[in-house]
């Protein structure tokens, strides 16, 4: 497929058409591509050797995604506390999630890669297409500036903050439980693995989550920190 009819593609999946398209390409190229092509040119015509790639974008990109998602959640959770929306924030932001948008939008076999990466499966790699959004991001705020980059933000995001409930957007329960025990009794949950079935590759655990002695919840889980979890998670939802 030729670069332009690539580039055009992911431009129709963001819903944005860039005015310098050259944004857009720097944001898709990773620093183990620019080395090489930074090498080649030095040896073919050092006066016009380039070495750009999308770590500077993956920076800005981070700042104005966190910036978007915060006011999401402000407006979404008007009733939450400051603990609990840096925590979903930091949920919806992680490695994983944004690879999971890279995907949708393209950007893996979009990515230009050294030879090193493309033999070891860059291109699947979520470290690489979690910093390629950032980096995306980033190129439409540059090229249009805040509204825009806001604009293709929320049209990924909006829908999965305002149809889940804060407390399943969390993802990590056990935490926040922590902190409202300490808070509230000055003392720590208590996991306790109540029973454990099925073969070594398909095991499912029983976990109780005891509060001062007292059993406050039992979760379900593939894993004993899985069944910890969803511990945690009634528990919170019962709110003690």
């Amino acid at each position: 497929m030729e670069r332009d009819s690539i580039l055009e593609r992911i431009e129709a999946s963001l819903g944005h058409t860039f005015t310098d398209r050259s944004l857009l390409e720097r944001a898709l190229t990773h620093s183990s591509y620019a080395h090489e092509r930074f090498q080649l040119s030095v040896h073919q015509n050092p006066e016009v050797c380039v070495l750009d790639h999308y770590e500077r974008f993956e920076f800005l990109g981070d700042a104005v995604l966190g910036l978007v998602i915060a006011d999401l959640l402000m407006e979404a959770f008007p009733s939450a506390q400051e603990g609990e929306l840096s925590r979903v924030r930091a949920g919806l932001v992680c490695c994983e999630r944004l690879a999971e948008r890279a995907q949708m939008l393209g950007l893996g076999e979009s990515l230009r890669l050294g030879k090193g990466e493309l033999a070891t499966g860059g291109r699947d790699k979520a470290s690489i297409l979690a910093a390629a959004y950032e980096a995306v991001i980033a190129a439409v705020y540059l090229d249009r500036g805040y509204e825009s980059a806001r604009q293709v933000v929320v049209a990924h995001f909006r829908d999965m903050i305002a149809g889940t409930p804060v407390l399943d957007l969390l993802g990590d329960f056990k935490t926040p439980l922590q902190e409202e025990v300490q808070s509230r009794f000055r003392s720590t949950p208590v996991y306790r693995v109540v029973k454990e079935e099925g073969p070594d590759h398909l095991k499912t655990f029983e976990v109780e989550v005891y509060i001062n002695g007292e059993c406050m919840a039992r979760g379900r889980g593939r894993s004993k920190k899985e069944a910890e979890q969803d511990a945690a998670r009634q528990a919170l939802q019962r709110r003690m």
